[in-house]
């Protein structure tokens, strides 16, 4: 069976924001997952599980899969390109801002009687 894919492109969290989420879900179903995130208190708990229901649907409307059976076989948040800034500094200098962005990738699959 082909891989069930959902991405979130330009998420406005760093890469090490997102891991210790990424980390609490990966392998799990995707309703165990969606249960774990949805008691998290983190603001971008809210945006993974997002991403988790989106490849949940892909799965169930393209592939026709049942979305009881589905389990997250690979999730990943990989950097994306920063947005870059300057901010006045004492003598006349600039620090440089770098505010880091996000792509998260969901792959989903069938359960396969585990």
């Amino acid at each position: 069976m082909p891989e069930v894919r959902a991405v979130a492109t330009q998420v406005s969290a760093s890469s090490a924001r997102l891991r210790p989420l990424i980390n609490l879900v990966r392998g799990k179903r995707v309703d165990e997952a969606l249960a774990i995130l949805g008691l998290l208190p983190s603001p971008w708990a809210r945006i993974v599980a997002k991403v988790v229901k989106s490849a949940s649907a892909n799965a169930e409307n393209n592939l026709l899969l049942d979305p009881n059976n589905l389990r997250i076989t690979k999730i990943v948040a990989d950097q994306a390109r920063p947005l870059r800034r300057v901010r006045p500094h004492a003598r006349g200098r600039v620090g440089h801002v770098r505010k880091r962005f996000s792509h998260i990738t969901v792959i989903v699959d069938e359960d396969g009687g585990r």
